[in-house]
């Protein structure tokens, strides 16, 4: 896999990135002629259009705009999808329904050109789901799937800790599955063999809850 970063988000109810967060963006992107956003809903085009365009608006807010912005859907094919990808600063996978986005990306063949770009790839929220090796979808099912296979880290985005219902599920998952628990304007940044992480995350294994720590970080890879 030849990509430089890899960054997995939760989701930003501010519409903006964090200080923290837009710093790391701008430090690891000095290059930005384009970035390529891959649909969580690839039918609706409005939205995606939309989406992408607010999504491209977080970074030029951060004084880091991109030469051009692309959104990969069903009305692209599949060819000029996987020229784009080769040739992106920055993929970007969306958020929106985690299944809808991996058969997107696996009806065109779209797996093998993020996992071998020269990019990096960041996630939003389906798109962090979708970039594991064992992904997890608590609203659709309890049992893991395979994902990109991009790392060895299963995220839960959007987690609230007074979310007993959830926390539960969760708790019961961990005991075969560890799991990273991300509160909204948090984030995962893995560089080669570095990892670090900002905002809330809770790192959920073998039945129990505590707060993401480096001990914990040795476990993903």
């Amino acid at each position: 896999m030849a990509y430089h970063l890899l960054g997995f988000f939760s989701g930003f109810p501010g519409r903006s990135f964090p200080c923290d967060i837009a710093e790391r963006l701008c430090k690891e992107l000095p290059k930005r002629d384009s970035i390529v956003f891959i649909s969580a809903w690839p039918a609706d085009y409005e939205r995606n259009d939309i989406d992408s365009d607010n999504m491209h608006g977080l970074f030029k807010d951060c004084h880091m705009p991109f030469k051009r912005h692309d959104v990969i859907d069903n009305r692209m094919e599949t060819s000029r999808a996987a020229r784009l990808i080769y040739e992106a600063s920055c993929v970007f996978l969306m958020g929106g329904y985690p299944k809808l986005q991996l058969e997107l990306i696996r009806n065109t063949n779209l797996a093998v050109p993020i996992r071998h770009t020269d990019a990096a790839v960041l996630g939003l929220s389906a798109g962090s789901i979708n970039m594991a090796k064992r992904s997890l979808d608590t609203k659709e099912s309890p049992v893991p799937y395979d994902g990109l296979g991009l790392a060895d880290i299963t995220v839960k985005p959007h987690f609230e800790l007074e979310n007993q219902q959830v926390l539960s599920a969760l708790l019961h998952i961990s005991t075969e599955l560890p799991i990273c628990a991300m509160e909204d304007d948090s984030a995962i940044f893995m560089a080669g063999s570095r990892i670090s992480h900002t905002g809330q995350i809770y790192w959920i294994s073998n039945g129990r809850i505590s707060p993401l720590s480096q001990e914990n970080l040795r476990f993903i890879k």
